[in-house]
């Protein structure tokens, strides 16, 4: 077991002032959708490919420049580097040497809700394979880059766990597993962030998960214990992999190093599933402003906090992001410690059950030429509103 880090909570970072981040190279972060599962139709999802992401990386790299983005979130697909003939990093070594051509700083999902199609998610060999495939990345990429280098071994531990285990909307497409899949995740995530820190000791990892809100519904008391429960049960992969909870699995505190929340409008509801409507004037007011959870889970763990995921579609998604920087800085004025804020998607992606159909919740949409290449198309509005959302960063005024 790794001795390098001491039990004791890391004593969190005065917050930045500026548009400047303890952690990263940038405050500002791009994410790229790299969902690789399999759906609910049976076909393998590979959100890098369909997005053409892993033919024009250079230049979705190189086109962050303008906007101060040094930071992306990005994905290595278990499923393509390991293979039966051992590790291939062909499709990982492009992503690489283009951030390094670029200067940007990688923080790595390595496995983003898909893995291998010979492995069993709830087999004795998945944590150990999960192990072996995290230590070889590590090592390449270590090998190929320079600085502190940042991993997320699971991304959303407990939507996947619910997808997967209890919706059937994920293979193994299972209604009675989402305990078993959540404690296998855990087990794996422990045993992949050892093995990242055999090779790479100065590592850091962020673990992501959806930070949401349950409230009672009105008149109903009855169901006052049960909201609370579904409320409380976001918090459970982070206590499990801390040792907070459920300790067999093997948790200790070392292993929760930064929290990373996603964040979107459908992220606060009524028991057991009615949104409450973040686009209504006036809201409903139940509804909890943003730097108030951030606020949360920031003094329930007392590790740094990025937003690692957030974005809206369509119209919306620029006041959206004017909103979710304003509550970000807001906290930050409060004194919470949020050191990064991930725009994700970046570019636009495509529906997990259709492919068809694109959401248009980039900074970029996605036009397709004659010749099949997905071209990147700036959204003008998002883009003002953007602007907009990084001056409030920088600023202790409402921009």
């Amino acid at each position: 077991m790794r001795t390098a880090y001491s039990p004791a909570p890391v004593p969190l970072p005065a917050p930045a002032p500026h548009d400047d981040s303890h952690l990263f190279r940038s405050f500002w972060i791009a994410g790229f959708e790299s969902a690789c599962h399999i759906n609910q139709a049976g076909v393998r999802l590979d959100m890098v490919s369909l997005t053409q992401h892993d033919l024009q990386v250079d230049a979705d790299y190189a086109r962050l420049a303008e906007w101060g983005i040094k930071t992306v979130r990005d994905g290595v697909r278990w499923h393509l580097i390991e293979t039966a003939a051992g590790y291939d990093f062909s499709s990982l070594e492009p992503l690489v040497h283009a951030a390094r051509r670029h200067g940007i700083q990688v923080i790595w999902a390595l496995c983003h809700y898909g893995w291998p199609d010979d492995l069993d998610i709830l087999s004795p060999g998945f944590v150990d394979r999960f192990a072996r495939y995290c230590g070889s990345v590590a090592r390449f990429i270590a090998d190929q880059s320079d600085g502190v280098r940042f991993y997320t071994p699971m991304n959303e531990i407990s939507f996947l766990a619910w997808a997967a285990g209890e919706k059937a909307y994920f293979h193994p497409h299972r209604y009675d597993a989402g305990r078993a899949i959540k404690h296998q995740l855990v087990r794996a995530s422990i045993a992949g962030m050892e093995a990242i820190w055999a090779v790479d000791p100065s590592a850091r990892i962020m673990h992501t998960e959806p930070l949401i809100h349950v409230v009672t519904p009105k008149g109903r008391t009855e169901l006052a214990r049960a909201a609370a429960d579904q409320r409380a049960a976001q918090f459970e992969a982070w206590d499990m992999l801390a040792g907070a909870m459920e300790p067999e699995l093997g948790g200790h505190p070392r292993y929760l190093d930064i929290v990373g929340v996603n964040y979107y409008h459908a992220n606060q509801w009524e028991h057991p599933d009615i949104r409450l409507r973040w686009e209504d004037t006036p809201r409903d007011p139940r509804w909890l402003p943003f730097s108030s959870l951030l606020a949360e889970v920031s003094y329930r763990y007392w590790r740094p906090v990025v937003v690692s995921e957030t974005s809206h579609f369509g119209v919306g998604r620029g006041r959206w992001i004017r909103e979710v920087a304003e509550e970000v800085a807001r906290a930050r004025e409060a004194g919470v410690a949020v050191e990064g804020l991930c725009v994700y998607p970046i570019i636009d992606r495509p529906d997990w059950e259709d492919p068809d159909h694109w959401h248009n919740s980039g900074l970029w949409d996605i036009h397709k030429n004659s010749d099949g290449t997905l071209e990147r198309v700036l959204s003008p509005e998002y883009a003002e509103q953007l602007r907009r959302a990084q001056a409030r960063i920088r600023t202790k005024s409402p921009v």
